[in-house]
């Protein structure tokens, strides 16, 4: 390793940094009391300072009032680009009985916020939300009693408008929030001793009903959007730091080759650049970015003679149904249970008739809009890291083994990025960062190339899924045959509360993890003789591979759902019967029956048969449903398509989608995820599959791979929500994205009589 010794005078002092950055400091107290900090007393402020010192079952955690009366909500996940805070700043503001714009909400700070596992599941709303209601509601309890206590009367004799409360019986003896809030609420909370996605609180004070509510259920406009539209936004690639160093990572030409030896001559036009080398990890830091990026491009390796470790692209599927399964759906994971395929496929082989099919989906990138970035600060035993990770406190978890500190000694702060759902690149960066800038002593900014996004994000997993049916005399089934093979949603685990789950961590010597995940299909159908399951195959490679899977959006269920919802489609052609009829005829759950419902009346849909005449003409037309339930959310789509029969191009122009996901916090919000959803459902259905060879992974732009273009989106999203204000909140961020792939090749089968099994979707011109 190599590093100039004198970098460490570039960066001033944090007390420094303070004078020179801002006029005033917020600073959050024990008490959780927001307040406004002069340049003197911000000068004592370290900017890793000590963790807010309560802990979840405190109510200070959760809300802090200011000197106007305005909340502060500490929410421990984040927003992906859906209106998730200003969900929350509803739920918030409805159980304090003040108007939305009085709510501000503080995500993924881990000196800050408590931790409730980040982005993940759709569980923003479904699970988030309900410690934050609990909180909110028993805070209102608090102030109204403190309230009756200062006005002299019960607390059943007041009311509350917009933070004001009054007597019911003489409005003008009121007193506001802010004149009751002191020194915090001092109040403990029920906590059930959990963190991550299922952690929850409750006090005394029981939530409003439904039928109370004035402010969830209304169309919000979203807190996000004025800074994104006026440029106002800070995301974390704007951070920077005085005296920071840039940094740049060099990457092997061959996907397992290790650096034998550097040439830092090579970089001698650059006298700011710098290489700094730990085991077979590689960078270039430069004062200047251009200068570490023209570093990076100039710096001579020469890196081992190795085996390519992949095999041709056109063998991959091959690959998949030929190597042994490395774990089963047996061993747990999602869609993990004991199975015995053979009375299914016994069934299967005694009935009137088999139906069979095999459908493959390739890796898929996460293509972020802008790569990886992330900012570290690491001295004096302490970090402090900008990301815009899905998880910030498990990345603070991983960043404290990865570089010996403890956890409360390290501040992961998220700003929001461009883009993740998965795991996708976003914690890379911010890992490598921390490594230079404890090496150096500095705090170094590392992001990511273009290349590296789409070359080295870790990618969806590839798969090959095999249905089978077997229908009687009647057409009826009979027997019922799901298998999944492919690589592990798992071999990049779903969080970084691990380094050995990151590239930069397996460069410098930790071994990688070995965890088995994939999926099967968890709809309500009930066919006889039924059996689903999965099995994975190893990764191609030990360490820091370009083709390493994770979660991708909806983690798997597009796989999952684009085989079993194209294969019920297949199974009623078979039967002569209409697929939306075959599936209310097999469907249990209500809820999935009334979405189904509810998007065949809005789309009009015909029912059709293996009977209808084809179709004559330059301009084919077609209609495909599917139906997903997942997340706490039940989704039913149609696609309406046509296909040009002289270019084979698929243009999916109108898509309906009737969606359930329980009780409605915002529907404007709501809507626009759902048209979210689809526009990359899309895009994953028809353009995105990761090319490579047996060297490396050959999709490294927007050229080599495309996504859907606004030629191709749809030119109408038609939806029907249906509020259940007696559930819960369920997930909205992922179920109507997995229904895309089955119903886009559904509708390209009713247009074209081809049935089209590989993702991403493609046709010849027809004849």
């Amino acid at each position: 390793m190599s590093h100039s010794p004198n970098f460490s005078a570039q960066s001033p002092g944090r007390r420094q940094f303070l004078k020179r950055s801002a006029a005033l400091v917020i600073a959050i107290g024990n008490t959780g009391v927001v307040s406004l900090l002069t340049l003197d007393e911000a000068e004592a402020q370290s900017l890793a300072a000590a963790p807010r010192a309560i802990g979840p079952k405190s109510l200070d955690t959760w809300l802090a009032f200011d000197k106007a009366g305005n909340v502060t909500a500490f929410f421990g996940k984040m927003d992906m680009g859906q209106g998730v805070d200003t969900a929350i700043a509803m739920v918030v503001a409805e159980e304090l009985d003040l108007s939305v714009a009085r709510v501000s909400v503080v995500m993924g700070d881990t000196h800050r916020t408590p931790n409730q596992g980040g982005a993940s599941g759709s569980s923003g709303c479904r699970l988030g939300a309900i410690a934050l209601r609990n909180a909110a509601a028993e805070a209102r309890r608090v102030l109204v009693a403190r309230a009756g206590e200062k006005l002299g009367v019960a607390a059943d004799q007041l009311q509350v408008t917009n933070g004001v409360v009054q007597l019911k019986s003489d409005k003008k003896r009121s007193v506001s929030y802010r004149d009751l809030i002191n020194e915090g609420f001092a109040t403990d909370l029920d906590w059930n001793s959990r963190y991550g996605n299922n952690l929850t609180v409750k006090g005394i004070a029981n939530p409003k009903a439904p039928a109370d509510y004035h402010v969830v259920g209304k169309p919000a406009a979203r807190k996000d959007i004025p800074g994104k539209v006026l440029a106002t936004t800070e995301y974390c690639h704007h951070v920077t730091l005085p005296g920071m160093l840039h940094g740049r990572i060099i990457r092997p030409p061959v996907a397992n080759a290790v650096p034998v030896s550097v040439d830092e001559s090579s970089i001698a036009a650059w006298p700011d650049a710098k290489v700094v080398r730990k085991g077979d990890f590689i960078a270039v830091v430069a004062a200047s970015e251009w200068h570490a990026i023209k570093a990076a491009r100039e710096l001579k390796v020469t890196w081992s003679e190795t085996t390519p470790p992949f095999p041709p692209m056109e063998k991959l599927f091959e690959y998949i149904r030929q190597t042994p399964a490395a774990s089963n759906s047996a061993k747990g994971g999602f869609g993990g249970a004991a199975y015995d395929p053979e009375p299914a496929l016994a069934a299967i082989r005694n009935a009137a008739r088999q139906v069979e099919a095999e459908y493959e989906v390739p890796f898929q990138s996460h293509a972020r809009m802008g790569p990886s970035v992330g900012l570290a600060d690491v001295k004096n035993g302490e970090a402090l890291i900008w990301s815009d990770t899905q998880k910030p406190h498990d990345q603070r978890d991983g960043l404290a083994k990865f570089l010996g500190l403890p956890p409360d000694k390290v501040r992961v702060i998220w700003k929001p990025g461009p883009g993740s759902y998965g795991r996708s690149d976003s914690d890379e960066a911010a890992f490598e960062a921390a490594l230079l800038s404890k090496e150096l002593g500095v705090p170094v900014r590392v992001q990511w190339m273009r290349n590296e996004g789409h070359g080295w994000d870790p990618k969806a997993p590839a798969c090959v899924i095999s249905c089978k049916a077997g229908l009687d005399e009647n057409a009826n089934i009979n027997g019922w045959y799901f298998h999944a093979k492919g690589f592990s949603g798992w071999d990049v685990n779903f969080n970084a509360a691990d380094p050995r789950d990151t590239l930069v961590g397996q460069l410098t010597g930790i071994a990688k993890g070995d965890a088995h995940n994939f999926g099967a299909p968890s709809e309500s159908y009930v066919f006889p003789n039924a059996v689903k399951f999965w099995e994975t195959v190893p990764t191609f490679l030990a360490k820091a591979s370009p083709l390493r899977t994770s979660h991708m959006r909806a983690p798997q269920e597009p796989q999952v759902h684009f085989a079993h919802e194209s294969f019920i489609d297949e199974v009623a052609h078979a039967a002569g019967s209409d697929p939306v009829a075959l599936r209310l005829r097999h469907m249990k759950d209500p809820r999935e029956i009334a979405v189904l419902e509810a998007v065949a009346k809005l789309s009009k849909w015909k029912p059709r048969t293996a009977k209808d005449p084809k179709q004559t003409g330059s301009i084919l037309h077609g209609r495909g449903v599917s139906v997903c339930s997942t997340f706490g959310g039940y989704v039913a789509t149609v696609a309406e398509v046509e296909v040009d029969r002289a270019s084979g191009r698929i243009w999916p122009r109108r898509i309906f989608v009737a969606h359930d996901c329980g009780l409605i916090i915002n529907p404007q919000a709501l809507r626009t995820t759902i048209e979210g959803n689809v526009v990359q459902g899309l895009s994953r259905t028809l353009y995105e599959e990761v090319r490579f060879d047996e060297r490396n992974v050959l999709s490294v732009d927007w050229l080599t791979y495309p996504i859907l273009d606004i030629r191709d989106a749809p030119e109408k999203i038609e939806i029907v929500t249906i509020n259940r204000p007696d559930q819960p909140a369920g997930g909205a961020g992922e179920p109507s994205h997995v229904t895309i792939p089955a119903a886009v090749a559904n509708a390209v089968f009713a247009a074209t009589g081809v049935r089209v099994r590989r993702l991403p979707l493609r046709l010849d011109k027809l004849a």
